[in-house]
């Protein structure tokens, strides 16, 4: 059941065990085109290709979210993900701390869209392969 893949995928990618594109190629087999993060309400909602949703609670332990944004720190949180010099747990440490209250990841699109607490927004295009 997609479901239930949705949710380990979402756990270990909590608990550190998968780098990011692990997870993404893990998602879009179980049909999933795109995810919200809201760190405000600790979820992670999942918008499968037939139209359904599934949400799962965040298991992390998450500190004050910044007030402001700081779009460069940001990037260089994405890029120390992208490196896999720092798993999930630790780029939503360092996320948080630099204002992102949520972000919506569009898999089949290859983007990201992070969100700051006063409307500001950071867009990541997914890196090319071999880049």
């Amino acid at each position: 059941m997609s479901k239930q893949v949705i949710h380990e995928l979402a756990v270990a990618a909590q608990q550190g065990k998968m780098t990011f594109p692990q997870v993404v190629k893990g998602l879009l087999e179980a049909g999933v085109e795109s995810y919200l993060v809201d760190f405000a309400s600790k979820q992670k909602t999942h918008y499968l290709t037939d139209g359904t949703t599934h949400t799962v609670a965040m298991i992390l332990e998450l500190g004050p979210i910044a007030a402001d944004f700081n779009g460069a720190e940001l990037v260089a949180a994405i890029r120390a993900a992208q490196a896999d010099t720092v798993r999930y747990p630790e780029f939503v440490k360092r996320s948080t701390a630099v204002g992102v209250i949520g972000y919506w990841a569009f898999l089949t699109g290859k983007r990201v869209i992070y969100f700051g607490r006063k409307g500001e927004q950071h867009i990541e295009e997914f890196p090319k392969p071999g880049v």
